[in-house]
């Protein structure tokens, strides 16, 4: 799970703080961070070795996003942070510190020794796990990359091997198609081909064979006239 990296411990208090350092958490409490760093700084110009001076300056930067400055301000009293009663907030800092500045191996030993210090802290806890995390993707990384080139190369030959596939298979069947109507015009140029007319020349010939057929049918009757009447004059005679 990703932890919001936050620096959440306050300034130190319950300490022989100089008044530089009062006045700094005062302002520092009111998000006026640039002028607590002031403050805190001429704290340690007058004493350099006060743990709180150094601690709150670091808070103070990391609130304006000075990382560096932060990690530069917290080292200043590295050798007395084991002993202090701030030392599991001392390490947290640092932890978060690290994280920000993407030194994962060092946010997971800041973390380890905060929980030492205050096992039951579930915020240190929760970032220690993620610390790890992240160092564990950091050192495999680069196999993790080359792993995945080669995958991403694999995937597009495969991707032209179906596509060279798929043309040859389309070129195949354009062929056998050509074949086939090839074969169908050959044997249609093998056979009588049944002459197509017009509706106009249909109804010419209809009328042709009709006329043939009254022509035919005037002619019938004609004749049978014709014997009919030879008939009443051979009677009659």
């Amino acid at each position: 799970m990703m932890v919001a990296a936050l620096l959440l411990a306050a300034p130190c208090f319950g300490q022989t703080d100089r008044r530089e350092v009062r006045h700094g958490n005062r302002k520092f409490s009111k998000d006026n961070y640039r002028e607590a760093e002031l403050d805190y700084r001429r704290a340690l110009v007058k004493d350099s070795t006060s743990f709180a001076a150094s601690y709150d300056l670091a808070s103070a930067l990391y609130r304006q996003k000075d990382f560096e400055g932060a990690s530069s301000a917290l080292a200043r009293s590295a050798e007395l942070a084991p002993e202090s009663p701030d030392a599991a907030k001392y390490y947290f800092n640092s932890g978060d510190i690290a994280l920000q500045k993407k030194d994962y191996s060092a946010a997971v030993e800041a973390f380890k020794q905060s929980l030492l210090r205050n096992p039951a802290d579930l915020e240190a806890k929760e970032n220690y796990i993620y610390a790890k995390k992240m160092l564990q993707n950091q050192q495999g990384g680069g196999q993790g990359d080359q792993q995945q080139d080669q995958q991403d190369q694999q995937n597009q030959q495969n991707q032209q091997d179906q596509q060279n596939n798929q043309d040859q298979q389309d070129r195949q069947n354009q062929q056998n198609n050509r074949d086939q109507q090839q074969n169908q015009q050959d044997q249609q140029d093998g056979q009588p081909q049944e002459q197509k007319i017009s509706p106009q020349q249909a109804r010419q010939m209809l009328n042709a064979i009709q006329a043939k057929e009254k022509e035919t049918q005037d002619k019938v009757e004609k004749a049978k006239a014709l014997k009919a009447g030879s008939r009443q004059k051979e009677k009659n005679w």
